[in-house]
């Protein structure tokens, strides 16, 4: 019951909420990025979903588009603003994903949604993560988020997956909250962004 209806009826609810109590952070934050960013706010890429469906998230944009004098994008640590990394330490680049639950494309937990480009590289028990809807934060990223490696998320994911509750969905909301504020685990050790996922082998 709490996985087909009532965790439905709480994500749809507590976005809307979120976005009429949240809108003047909303609206500082787009002019703030505005400047900083050089006009590039928000961040819009294809991110499979549940049942592997492609969905477009949307964040707020952290990093320039500056390109090197052949035309190639500079490295992240090199396009990551001042007010970028305030708005990703404080996981404020989050927030527009809310539009995603209120649409029903994501749950406020669940599995992170990854890039489109991996989903021929999970074996057979991580592709269960895609059984259920991705979500804003969930087990992995209270376990350690970034800092994790991948095959250390997916274990994560699958857990959540199969033991998927109301007492665990309270108990990482908790601790998510814990985590912002002691903004743990946002980057892999010595770089500006995670490592990409190239597979198992």
């Amino acid at each position: 019951m709490y996985r087909k209806i009532l965790k439905p009826i709480f994500d749809f609810s507590l976005a809307l909420a979120l976005i009429i109590i949240l809108s003047p952070i909303f609206f500082l934050l787009i002019v703030l990025l505005f400047i900083f960013n050089k006009r590039n706010v928000f961040f819009f890429q294809k991110r499979p979903g549940k049942n592997e469906r492609v969905f477009e998230i949307i964040k707020f944009k952290t990093m320039t588009d500056e390109k090197d004098e052949l035309g190639n994008l500079l490295p992240d640590e090199l396009r990551l603003t001042k007010m970028g990394k305030f708005v990703r330490k404080t996981s404020l680049d989050e927030l527009p994903q809310l539009i995603n639950v209120l649409k029903g494309d994501m749950s406020f937990i669940g599995p992170r949604p990854l890039l489109v480009s991996y989903l021929p590289l999970y074996d057979e028990e991580q592709k269960k993560r895609h059984l259920i809807k991705p979500g804003i934060t969930g087990w992995a990223q209270i376990n350690g988020r970034n800092a994790l490696t991948w095959q250390q998320k997916f274990v994560y994911d699958v857990f959540y997956v199969t033991h998927l509750s109301l007492a665990l969905d309270f108990k990482i909301f908790l601790l998510t909250i814990k985590k912002v504020i002691k903004s743990e685990g946002i980057n892999s050790a010595g770089q500006a962004t995670t490592e990409s996922f190239k597979g198992n082998e």
